[in-house]
């Protein structure tokens, strides 16, 4: 591990020197790239000259302790000196063996999230009004933009499907582990017996990736327009600015009627096809390396049942990790950093548990 730090400390110094350099200043995507770099190995480096200071100072007074003829008092600084350092290069040490595990290449990009109705008709539409308020919340507290692709409403303000884009970065790395079936248990307004219904809906996230990255053929699109449609008001237009694009290979269609533009629609649900073009290639990759499923937090199957916001109780529950917090409400208006920081925590126990099986 130790050799690996020093090579990175080395590349680390090294893109320091290119950085000052005019040509590569002058050079936008060769200075975008290292800068990039440059900001992923900061933080691995910090931690890494954190532990060769913490070694010096425990060498040290390992060193006088052994020599001995110290007085009382300064003995006893000495060795709260050992003790504490000692104790410090422990933790320091395994937060470098996380800090070196394999970065997930997504983890810096924005996301599309789809969010569909499940099990539970006009109740589940409600719920998945309330997954959309509640990540717009999040994102809105993280300072990132949040973009309405395409939405279909129920009369009664619900949401049958919405699509929509969070840019910002890092977007990916804390949400990458909301896909899934959420599970809701809640007396709906229209029970009269009181009695709590159990309703579903799934949770899809997308890593937004650029047209160049993925390459689409325009041979192989489908492309056709159509009059927005919906509950109502600003969904419902006169002239066929919606637009519905089908990937002819794979068979996968993507709906956008947000805006009033046919152009932007069409920009939109672009972004969206690529997005799950991509994801398709990536569940292929993972699918080929059977090991990769097990060293994370749930497989990002659309199918698996990740959570359940029981209201009676105020309730959350993460069935992937076991976690249960009491402040659903709280949860609900986007204060999400507990749970997210659960399951980052926990995918990283399983990849270095992984890691040191392997080793």
């Amino acid at each position: 591990m130790f050799d690996k730090l020093s090579l990175t400390e080395n590349r680390y110094e090294e893109i320091n020197e290119k950085l000052m350099d005019p040509a590569i200043i002058n050079d936008n995507v060769q200075y975008r790239d290292l800068m990039k770099e440059y900001k992923n190995l900061t933080p691995i480096v910090e931690k890494y000259r954190e532990y060769k200071s913490c070694k010096n100072a425990f060498e040290e007074a390992k060193e006088l302790l052994e020599e001995g003829g110290l007085d009382k008092d300064f003995k006893e600084v000495v060795q709260e000196e050992f003790d504490v350092n000692k104790e410090k290069l422990g933790q320091i040490s395994e937060e470098l063996k996380v800090l070196l595990l394999p970065k997930d290449p997504n983890d810096e990009r924005s996301v599309i999230m789809e969010i569909r109705g499940g099990a539970g008709g006009e109740e589940a539409a409600l719920f998945a009004h309330s997954l959309y308020r509640m990540y717009s919340m999040y994102a809105e507290k993280q300072g990132w933009k949040v973009d309405i692709i395409n939405l279909n409403e129920t009369e009664l303000g619900g949401v049958k499907e919405i699509s929509f884009s969070i840019e910002g970065e890092g977007a990916y790395s804390k949400l990458k582990f909301e896909s899934g079936v959420h599970r809701v248990q809640r007396v709906p307004e229209t029970e009269s017996q009181g009695r709590v219904h159990t309703s579903t809906v799934t949770v899809a996230v997308l890593a937004e990736v650029d047209d160049v990255e993925i390459e689409i053929n325009p041979t192989d699109l489908q492309i056709d327009t159509f009059r927005a449609s919906g509950a109502g008001g600003q969904h419902i237009n006169k002239t066929e600015s919606a637009i519905r694009i089908t990937h002819l290979p794979t068979g996968l269609v993507v709906e956008c009627q947000d805006e009033r533009s046919q152009f932007k629609n069409k920009d939109k649900a672009m972004k969206v096809l690529r997005s799950r073009l991509y994801e398709e290639e990536q569940r292929k990759q993972i699918d080929m390396v059977a090991s990769e499923r097990k060293a994370q937090v749930g497989t990002g199957d659309r199918s698996e049942r990740i959570r359940t916001y029981n209201y009676p109780q105020g309730r959350l529950t993460d069935h992937r990790i076991g976690l249960t917090l009491y402040h659903l409400e709280d949860n609900l208006n986007g204060n999400l950093d507990e749970v997210f920081d659960a399951l980052i925590t926990a995918d990283q126990a399983l990849k270095l548990a992984a890691e040191s099986a392997e080793n």
